[in-house]
């Protein structure tokens, strides 16, 4: 059970996040939707606990995880998964490497220092990589890879956290809509398979109407709009958007089949046998 009350961010004068309410019962996609400086980013940031809260609670399960610190808010972080516009994988480290490093904050500091990882965390991660169709790039390093699969190794490392909620804060951005779509199918699996809340905060209304079981519109800092998708009609999201509607009107996610290297495959045995 997640509980967000009155929770609001300032900085400064500034307003970022403004009272904002809601709870989740049930394992949900939530799309979040607004115009650029709508608070988004910043709700996800302070629900990672990445930046703190200006007032308000964030409850889950009864605990409200803006008060904790020390192990107890890096236990919180392990169990709120970010994953973020630009990936933020260690471009020079082989994928492998990357989607370990999703259990960074399990390990002493000097087996991470050292990058040591067992044989168990090593089949773990292969088995992520191979369900979300990245396997066979385990050995390249990340910066080799294309958006989309950068992505989905971010999702894996992501898993590699055993989180119980995902936070994704504009994850298809920067992709094209065949590597967007495969970004969101890992994010709906996820949610359907593991019974994982993501919250993922998004710019296309296709998407949202598409991918998620809710929807939450913000609009300078404040909820507005808190339905189902099919409730979110034309004349609402372009209060929402105000200016920039068009441009969420715009960048559907097309249902164009799979092929060649974004296809799903199976880690080469030479590559399967060196990984681990």
């Amino acid at each position: 059970m997640l509980e967000i009350k009155s929770l609001t961010k300032k900085f400064g004068d500034n307003v970022a996040v403004n009272e904002l309410s809601f709870s989740v019962s049930e394992p949900q996609i939530i799309g979040i939707i607004g115009r650029s400086g709508a608070g988004k980013s910043t709700f996800l940031r302070m629900m990672n606990r990445m930046t703190d809260a200006t007032s308000g609670e964030l409850l889950v399960d009864g605990t409200d995880v803006l008060s904790l610190k020390g192990q107890a808010k890096m236990d919180w972080q392990r169990n709120c998964a970010m994953i973020f516009q630009q990936f933020n994988l260690v471009p020079r480290l082989n994928v492998l490497t990357n989607v370990i490093l999703g259990r960074l904050n399990q390990q002493s500091i000097l087996r991470s220092s050292l990058l040591f990882f067992t044989q168990s965390e090593r089949h773990e991660a292969l088995r992520l990589m191979d369900r979300f169709g990245v396997a066979q790039t385990a050995l390249q390093r990340a910066e080799t890879l294309s958006g989309g699969q950068q992505q989905r190794v971010a999702i894996c490392r992501a898993m590699m956290q055993q989180p119980k909620f995902i936070l994704a804060d504009e994850p298809i951005a920067s992709l094209d809509p065949l590597n967007a779509r495969l970004v969101m199918e890992a994010l709906q699996k996820i949610n359907q398979e593991e019974k994982i809340t993501v919250i993922c905060n998004l710019h296309t209304l296709d998407t949202a109407r598409t991918y998620c079981d809710r929807v939450i519109g913000m609009r300078e800092g404040q909820k507005v709009f808190d339905d189902v998708p099919t409730a979110l009609t034309d004349t609402m999201a372009r209060e929402i958007y105000g200016a920039e509607a068009e441009e969420a009107f715009e960048g559907s996610i097309t249902s164009t089949s799979l092929g060649g290297d974004e296809s799903a495959a199976q880690l080469e045995p030479e590559a399967a046998r060196a990984a681990v």
